[in-house]
């Protein structure tokens, strides 16, 4: 010890003091305040050790049925094993009831779900932390039913019987997830949708002996055959803040479903991610998976990106083929909307127009070897055998009310044989049972076909507004007759269709429609021996065919315009002004029955040897009509100055109805100044008093 300190010597003892002193010296206060928490701790053990934890049932049971407004009860023993820590509970024998409005009969009635034993384990120590971790899950047997109304209640809503939408589902970690022995009916009347079946989960051994996790359903999906696997690495060293990877098969019928990906934070199926691949015979009926309105298609294949954030679900860069069409871009749809919302930039690099087609229920020409659907071909027979055109397909305008949308299209390329037609463009709103399409635009080799649909779903029969221009077209490209490499009849036309229908089909709408269609074509060239036939000049026009002659005459002005009342189009003006002959028509077109009774008359300008002017009739089907002479003797000559007066006074007023500035054209607006005035009187004077010129 250093010179100078002090030591400080140990308190004196007792030798004989006793152990108990110390416990003596404490204050009576302080000895009365552990005595009774060692006592509070002997008796929660000797609680937990004897309590008859079945006593528990019945409070457990009310209070449950209190908060899910529905009954429950554990009918067989209770049991909790608290001793460690993981502590862990088993309820046997428990009894989930249905919600009060639920059927008293049938398969749905009694209970919602029934299950021999549950039982759940948790860790303590995690819970410090906030993380919940369940080391076991197990369900023996579980007799699950599920329904939902087609209103939209649904048994598993609990509480608040008005809320809409349920929150995703969210499970803590589970480190053994037990199923043993499933069995779950789905009956979803608002999406049309029945399944039966089983499901079981558990672990498997694998080839480099970690083990899997399987989770298995299958059963029948309305009547079809169904199977939906997920697969994942072992649970038992899972945890809540590492993502769970996952592989998933769902087949249901024709429809077929692969994805690869994690759970962002297991077990909350509100964030997760994948590599989705979807596949099937018809887009609509991914309506009972998803929910989302989706239009017919034919047979499909598409691949992307999946990524879920709560209520939102994003598909990105997908990629595939509809039909024969292939399809690209990105969507998104909201579901934790009073109606699911679907936002989506799509493309094609060639569409096929037969696949546009089906988008309103018309099947694919199968005959010329188009990919549909089994249904689609049966389809696509019966319209063959019955020369129908319009689609009967019915609108499931349940489905259109039930969600909203904004859709961009375009097709940068277009197959479609006999229409000159090169590009489609397509900007689509569904909002609250209403569907705009504006513009839906039709890009042909030369002009443009462009407008806009209006369909209203919430009426119990949809109604439908239709507006559409042909605007810069040729008539070359859509009448393809050519004798000796030139075309018959060549020049510009424009057309406007302006309708409303009512019905829940494309045919239906249209057999209901009132409105005007009106053709123009304001100038162009027809081969003359074409224009003669318009009066059936049977000495010049046959010859002239017969001949080849490519003589052409000019076509001053041609109108079709029709007043449409109940489906039927009946002709309000038929006339064509070349300068050879003038033509004027009459007669109807029935888009119920589909068929055509029409009548054409011509008048030649010039005398001819032989006046033999028939009436041209062409009836039948829309698809396919007769063009015959009608019976009987021939016509007189009548009057060409009458016919242009009668018929062509009111074209001032018919063409800037089809398109601005239209009355203006040089060949169209000649021509009314003379259905108004002398003009054509003079000049048809003039033609007929000249002499026929040789050959004529």
């Amino acid at each position: 010890m250093p010179e100078g300190s002090v030591s400080t010597p140990p308190p004196p003892t007792s030798p004989g003091r006793k152990p108990g002193a110390r416990w003596r010296a404490l204050p009576r206060s302080a000895r009365w305040g552990i005595g009774g928490a060692l006592l509070i701790l002997a008796a929660v053990v000797a609680f937990f050790v004897w309590f008859d934890w079945n006593m528990l049932r019945g409070p457990v049971g009310r209070f449950a049925s209190a908060q899910l407004k529905r009954e429950v009860r554990i009918d067989g023993d209770l049991r909790v094993h608290p001793w460690s820590f993981s502590p862990k509970a088993e309820a046997y024998g428990l009894f989930l009831g249905q919600p009060d409005w639920a059927p008293k009969t049938g398969p749905q009635a009694g209970h919602m779900a029934r299950v021999d034993r549950v039982a759940v384990q948790i860790k303590l120590l995690p819970l410090l932390k906030g993380d919940v971790i369940l080391p076991l899950v197990a369900v023996d047997r579980p007799d699950v039913r599920l329904l939902r109304e087609a209103s939209g209640r649904a048994n598993w809503t609990f509480g608040d019987p008005n809320k809409k939408r349920a929150k995703p589902l969210k499970l803590p970690a589970i480190q053994h997830f037990v199923i043993n022995e499933g069995a779950l009916r789905v009956e979803d009347r608002q999406r049309d949708v029945l399944f039966t079946g089983t499901v079981s989960s558990n672990e498997h051994a694998s080839g480099d002996g970690k083990g899997r996790f399987v989770l298995e359903g299958k059963g029948t999906y309305n009547r079809s055959p169904f199977l939906a696997r997920v697969t994942g690495g072992p649970l038992l060293n899972i945890s809540p803040n590492r993502p769970y990877p996952f592989d998933a098969e769902v087949s249901a019928g024709a429809t077929r479903v692969s994805a690869e990906g994690s759970i962002t934070k297991p077990f909350d199926l509100g964030r997760f991610e994948s590599n989705l691949t979807v596949a099937g015979s018809d887009l609509n009926r991914l309506y009972g998976l998803t929910g989302l309105t989706l239009p017919n298609t034919p047979p499909y294949k598409i691949s992307g990106h999946l990524t879920r954030k709560g209520g939102r679900f994003d598909f990105q860069k997908f990629s595939g083929r509809i039909g024969d069409s292939d399809v690209n871009g990105d969507l998104f749809v909201l579901v934790d909307r009073e109606r699911p919302y679907l936002e989506a930039d799509l493309r094609s690099k060639r569409l096929d127009f037969d696949d546009l087609g089906s988008l309103v229920g018309a099947a694919p020409a199968t005959g010329r070897g188009e990919t549909a659907s089994a249904g689609q071909k049966v389809e696509a027979g019966q319209r063959e055998a019955t020369g129908r055109i319009l689609p009967d397909a019915t609108l499931q305008t349940d489905r259109v009310r039930a969600m909203d949308a904004k859709v961009t299209y375009r097709a940068l390329a277009v197959n479609a044989p006999n229409l000159p037609l090169q590009k489609v463009r397509l900007d689509l709103t569904l909002d609250k049972g209403v569907l705009n399409m504006d513009p839906i635009a039709f890009t042909f080799s030369r002009g443009d076909l462009a407008g806009k649909v209006r369909l209203d779903a919430r009426p119990n029969t949809p109604v439908t507004d239709l507006d559409l221009r042909l605007t810069n077209a040729k008539l070359e490209d859509f009448i393809p007759l050519k004798t000796a490499g030139k075309p018959a009849i060549e020049g510009g036309i424009v057309a406007r269709a302006k309708l409303r229908g009512v019905g829940n089909s494309v045919h239906r709408a249209a057999a209901s429609s009132n409105g005007t269609v009106t053709l123009v074509a304001p100038k162009g060239q027809v081969r003359q021996a074409f224009a003669e036939l318009l009066g059936v000049n049977a000495s010049k026009g046959l010859l002239m065919l017969l001949s080849k002659d490519t003589k052409e005459t000019s076509l001053r002005c041609a109108v079709a315009s029709f007043d449409v009342r109940d489906g039927v189009m009946r002709a309000d003006k038929i006339i064509a002004d070349t300068g050879v002959v003038v033509a004027k028509g009459e007669g109807t077109i029935n888009l119920k029955t589909e068929r055509l009774d029409l009548r054409i008359e011509g008048d030649s300008k010039k005398p001819r040897l032989v006046r033999l002017f028939i009436p041209i009739e062409i009836k039948g089907p829309l698809g396919k009509p007769d063009i015959d002479l009608q019976p009987g003797g021939a016509i007189a000559q009548g009057g060409v100055a009458a016919a242009l007066g009668s018929l062509l006074s009111p074209l001032a007023a018919i063409l800037p109805f089809v398109t601005p500035g239209l009355e203006k054209d040089a060949d169209c607006a000649s021509l009314v100044a003379e259905a108004r005035g002398d003009g054509v009187a003079v000049r048809t004077t003039q033609t007929t008093q000249a002499k026929p010129k040789k050959g004529e």
